[in-house]
């Protein structure tokens, strides 16, 4: 049984530990409101986007005129896997939950003989996907010190993954990140990237005939690249809202957790302490009646 000394110590322990996790459940608090409204007001633009790539690409179709973004290169031999993670931790299974999506989708494409390479964005999923699957990564990307990432980093990974496809490093690309849901659920999500797939119903058509001006090909190669980029930005900021509502749901657990273990330890400390001062008293009294 522990010492009393100990219990003590165990118990002052907990109790700084307590402290930290409060405290950075009050911060996850407070920077969710932020990174959930940056998230909801980028999803609109991000879907109508693609919504239109898609219409666009409905109507070129596989023409020998389409933008290699939208066509392809004909084949889907290699893919990359683009993975957006963290640099923190302490945000419950936020990371592990985008690399078990990206492992999934890796293990069913080797299964069925393609080649994958990994494209890692922040640096908490890289050993895992390095122990996995060893001499896979091809690009890492570092996010350390960057306080809020946001357009301009989105901007240079998606100038190195078409920069990657250009070069003929790849066949299909896909992203990764975590969807955010609510403070409590966060979905891991993938995309394909590039090429940009076909949808997967044809657009109701309004009865309206409608004249691009420039012609199809001219707006996609435009917006094809802008595309990519306002994808990976639209992960990037899921990211940070999901991050933010797992850590705090992370620490209000290891808070409550604390705070239970904290009661146990007490009664522990008490009955310890109780039964000292029993043995002391009767110890005492066996003497007095001895003399």
């Amino acid at each position: 049984m522990a010492s009393l000394k100990e219990l003590k110590g165990r118990i002052n322990s907990v109790k700084s530990t307590q402290k930290i996790t409060k405290a950075k459940k009050m911060v996850a608090a407070a920077k969710l409101r932020k990174a959930q409204a940056a998230a909801e007001a980028a999803r609109p633009y991000a879907e109508r986007l693609e919504g239109v790539v898609a219409s666009l690409a409905s109507k070129v179709g596989a023409a020998d005129s389409a933008p290699a973004l939208l066509s392809g290169t004909g084949k889907s031999d290699t893919h990359l896997l683009l993975v957006l993670n963290s640099d923190r931790g302490l945000a419950g299974a936020f990371n592990s939950n985008i690399v078990k999506a990206a492992r999934d989708k890796a293990l069913e494409l080797q299964a069925a003989g393609k080649k994958v390479i990994f494209f890692l964005v922040g640096r908490k999923g890289r050993p895992v996907i390095n122990r996995l699957f060893p001499g896979q990564t091809n690009e890492n990307y570092d996010t350390t010190g960057i306080r809020d990432i946001g357009f301009d980093q989105a901007h240079e990974i998606a100038a190195k993954v078409m920069e990657l496809y250009e070069a003929g490093a790849f066949d299909v690309a896909h992203l990764f990140y975590s969807k955010f849901r609510s403070a409590l659920v966060q979905e891991a999500t993938g995309q394909q990237l590039i090429p940009v797939p076909a949808p997967e119903e044809a657009p109701a058509s309004s009865g309206a005939a409608v004249e691009y001006e420039p012609g199809e090909e001219e707006i996609l190669a435009d917006l094809l690249p802008r595309n990519v980029t306002i994808q990976v930005f639209k992960g990037l900021l899921e990211n940070a809202a999901s991050e933010q509502g797992a850590s705090m749901t992370a620490m209000d657990n290891a808070t409550r957790n604390a705070g239970d273990l904290i009661n146990k330890l007490t009664i522990q400390y008490n009955r310890s302490r109780q039964a000292a001062i029993t043995t002391e008293l009767v110890e005492i009294i066996s003497g007095a009646e001895a003399l």
